[in-house]
């Protein structure tokens, strides 16, 4: 498209317009105001969103790349705007999440003027960046940011996607653009992830069939590389021929529905105890989409030194960053699957009668424990019934956006994804507060119509982001922000009071200072609603639902719930009795070599 006048910043939009972008999230400034000029003459293929805080642009535009598995783009200026990224950089980095930074910066021939600010806002930002980004690139030239742009994308897509720093000076950003000379050249692989799918050698899919038909009590533990993949339905189709137990990490819920009698929800810590339970008995443990974390390996004690592993994975280092595997299966996770599953023939299903049983002991066990709290009266509220509201109203088409700490195990262990798909968004790459509000802003981008996002956060972690709920109602998105408000810091509250039996510095409150989150929603242009008892919830929601922009739904819950298991059996002990500081109960983790069957 021809403009009067182009400049790099009309390039630079008309690049990533051709690159499936269709929305950019960040703040303007002086440096950057070309690729917006560029953006807002192309308003019918990409938009811009204005954040209020640059760490929320990096935020929105990961929640955006979940759930599209495209490239989350956000700008930044020079210096202050910058300097606030590596937050969301290092979630997107460490959880696999395909992103652009685009950033400003001073003219290039300053270079020596950077240096403690002498020239305004200016440090060596490719040196920061580099920390943080899977890449990190300063542009030399005008005629240089074509292909760096292109390799930004491909960078950030394959083969393991992240982040990518492009840092473009304020005299190339402004330079005119002489499209006869540098033409619009797009790479359309970059266009989504996985930008290539591979498959392992057919001897290795043959090997890894005959190891899973051998196996008496086999498991799928299913990782965010799922979702990366768009593997969910074919995850799904797998497993329900396997006979085996599924679970998932955070990150990999809704690779299958939690609704099938195979599945014990979320391997976590915070997660669901019939996984914790179970998966230690397996012989057999397929790791599809997992990178095993310390979460997910339960500090790892997964997998135990008897438990043969298959690996699926396209990282070829995650075949044995923490232990040797059986067989790796080295690819691309939804083409694997789909071998491995051709290779299976008409698979394991009613073979296994013994281990389907202990599955459904374990699962009716601790889902009588479940119900009994997501059905409580108690004042103040516990979280798990407000899990059950908020379940019971989720359309097929909803979103959910969960903050870090206990937020994460309320969703994880009371509200069941029911289809294959990416539905719940988790910010476990770095598991830092404040995710919630933002990433919604970038999932509400994508909405299907009728539906909405729901986002469930403590008040310390919607105190983070608080800023973005004028964001929110600026572009009048239909997001429910559901605020869980105990007055303190939940985990470190429990924490300082468990191992120091002194919980200090953690409260969010003082006598006759009670911040009110609702209120603040309703300043802010939102629908409010305050909630202390249980029967108050479902009235609250149900108007919050109705409403066609964003609301804030604040209720009020018990200052001791916790989804912790290691938290809960520790209260259970008795008061006066001594406790351990944390430093005495952590071991150096072991590296192991799983055994064949």
């Amino acid at each position: 498209m021809t403009h009067p006048n182009p400049h790099i910043g009309d390039m630079l939009a008309e690049m990533l317009a051709q690159s499936g972008v269709d929305y950019v999230f960040g703040m303007p400034g002086g440096q950057t105001t070309a690729l917006h000029d560029g953006i807002s003459r192309r308003q019918d293929r990409i938009r811009h969103i204005l954040m209020r805080d640059e760490r929320n642009a990096a935020y929105a535009a990961d929640g955006y790349a979940r759930l599209t598995g495209k490239v989350g783009v956000c700008d930044v200026t020079v210096g202050p705007g910058s300097n606030l990224l590596p937050a969301g950089f290092l979630e997107a980095l460490n959880a696999s999440i395909p992103m652009l930074g685009i950033i400003g910066e001073l003219p290039s021939d300053w270079l020596a003027l950077r240096e403690k600010g002498i020239a305004s806002q200016g440090y060596d930002q490719l040196a920061l960046f580099k920390t943080c980004s899977k890449a990190a690139f300063m542009v030399p030239s005008v005629a240089a940011l074509p292909d760096l742009l292109r390799t930004a994308l491909r960078i950030a897509t394959a083969p393991r996607p992240g982040p990518v720093a492009l840092i473009i000076p304020h005299d190339i950003f402004d330079a005119d653009w002489d499209e006869a000379a540098l033409p619009v050249v797009v790479d359309d692989r970059t266009r989504r992830i996985p930008y290539l799918r591979s498959v392992p050698p057919a001897d290795d899919i043959a090997r890894a069939a005959a190891l899973i038909r051998k196996a008496q009590r086999p498991a799928l533990v299913c990782g965010g590389g799922v979702h990366g993949s768009d593997a969910a339905a074919d995850v799904t189709a797998l497993a329900d021929m396997l006979d085996a137990l599924v679970v998932t990490s955070l990150s990999g819920k809704g690779a299958v529905p939690e609704t099938r009698p195979y599945a014990a929800g979320v391997l976590n810590p915070l997660g669901a105890k019939a996984a914790i339970d179970l998966v230690p008995e397996a012989d057999l443990v397929i790791w599809c989409g997992s990178k095993v974390s310390q979460n997910t390996g339960m500090n790892w004690t997964l997998p135990t030194p008897e438990q043969a592993t298959i690996t699926i994975d396209i990282d070829p280092l995650e075949h044995g960053r923490t232990f040797r595997p059986t067989i790796p299966l080295f690819g691309d996770v939804r083409d694997t699957v789909r071998a491995l599953h051709a290779a299976l023939g008409k698979g394991t299903a009613g073979t296994r009668p013994d281990w389907m049983e202990r599955i459904a002991k374990i699962k009716a066990a601790c889902e009588a424990e479940t119900a009994e709290e997501m059905a409580s009266t108690q004042v103040p509220v516990l979280p798990p019934r407000v899990a059950a509201e908020i379940g019971r109203r989720l359309g097929e088409d909803d979103i959910i956006v969960s903050d870090a700490s206990f937020a994460a195990g309320w969703i994880a262990g009371y509200i069941p994804a029911r289809k294959p798909g990416r539905q719940f968004l988790f910010a476990r790459g770095q598991g830092g507060l404040g995710y919630s509000v933002p990433g919604a802003i970038g999932a509400a981008t994508q909405l299907a119509p009728g539906a909405r996002v729901v986002t469930l956060a403590g008040d310390g972690a919607f105190s983070y982001t608080i800023g973005e709920l004028a964001t929110q109602a600026q572009y009048n998105q239909r997001i429910v922000n559901v605020v869980i408000n105990n007055g303190k810091l939940g985990w470190i509250n429990l924490w300082q009071e468990i191992f120091f039996k002194n919980p200090i510095s953690s409260s969010l409150e003082t006598q006759g200072v009670v911040p009110g989150y609702a209120a603040a929603g309703m300043a802010m242009g939102l629908k409010g609603f305050y909630v202390e008892k249980p029967d108050e919830i479902g009235a609250a929601l149900d108007a919050a639902f109705a409403h066609e922009g964003p609301s804030v739904v604040e209720i009020r819950i018990d200052d001791r719930a916790t989804p912790l298991h290691g938290f809960k059996r520790r209260m259970r002990e008795t008061e006066d009795k001594p406790r351990p500081r944390p430093g005495t109960v952590y071991k150096l983790r072991a590296w192991k070599v799983s055994p064949d069957l």
